[in-house]
């Protein structure tokens, strides 16, 4: 029996022996099957800086079919009549007005087009169509007027929508003023130019409109009725006749 023990024990001896190898063999495994999961979850990181780099940073949808068609993105041009102010307008007024630096030649600052609509007050229904047609005419959302005070003899409560208003700048503005100037009001029945008592002693222009219809942008089919409307044009101009000038070399057609 000591004999059949020691065998056992000799057996037994090499097996003992072989674990540090399995052990070595399984921590060998492990990192492997680890790197794999760590490749797994670099794989999208890796894939999101390739994006990256070939889009030169943030990418949406349209940057990524511009690129698939072989197109770029190009600026939106700059309004003409803006473009015109700039390069002749600036020079006409500095040597009309003896200006020393072309910061002081006058500028329109804003466009302010109001549109009253007393009629709303027993149909709500002219206040819908009259935004409408404001964005129709200037690009851009219409702000509701409501009146300040009630008025027993026109039927007026107070804060009833009683027209539309919209204030344009920039783009927008410069826009408005060349379809204005060029296309709307040479359609006015009987045309002989705009006059020049509307001018508020500040450089301030205030134009009105009896037809609406004049523009252009306006679907007569789907009218209800036809309307009126006073343009403001705001100038930083010091005097009306420095603010005439700037409105008559931009195009505006004053009377003679």
């Amino acid at each position: 029996m000591s004999e059949e023990k020691k065998g056992h024990e000799k057996a037994a001896k090499p097996a003992a022996a072989d674990k540090p190898a399995a052990e070595k063999a399984a921590k060998a495994d492990k990192p492997a099957g680890g790197g794999e999961k760590a490749a797994k979850a670099q794989a999208p990181e890796k894939a999101a800086k390739a994006k990256k780099g070939k889009g030169g940073g943030k990418d949406d949808g349209t940057a990524q079919v511009q690129r698939q068609a072989g197109l770029q993105a190009k600026p939106p041009k700059p309004p003409r009549l803006k473009g015109f102010f700039e390069k002749e307008v600036v020079k006409l007024l500095q040597k009309e007005f003896n200006y020393k630096n072309p910061m002081q030649v006058p500028r329109v600052t804003k466009v302010v087009v109001n549109m009253g609509l007393g009629e709303a007050v027993a149909n709500p229904k002219i206040i819908e169509f009259g935004e409408q047609e404001m964005m129709a005419l200037t690009g851009q959302k219409a702000i509701v007027t409501r009146s300040k005070k009630s008025i027993a003899n026109f039927k007026l409560r107070e804060n009833l929508p009683i027209g539309v208003m919209v204030t344009l700048r920039r783009a927008h503005m410069w826009e408005f003023l060349d379809r204005l100037m060029n296309i709307a009001l040479p359609r006015v029945r009987d045309f002989r130019g705009v006059s020049a008592k509307g001018f508020d002693g500040q450089g301030n222009y205030t134009l009105g409109i009896r037809e609406h219809i004049i523009f252009p942008e306006v679907n007569v089919d789907k009218m209800d009725k036809i309307k009126g409307m006073n343009i403001s044009i705001v100038t930083t101009a010091r005097t009306d006749a420095e603010a005439r000038a700037l409105l008559a070399h931009l195009g505006m057609p004053f009377r003679k």
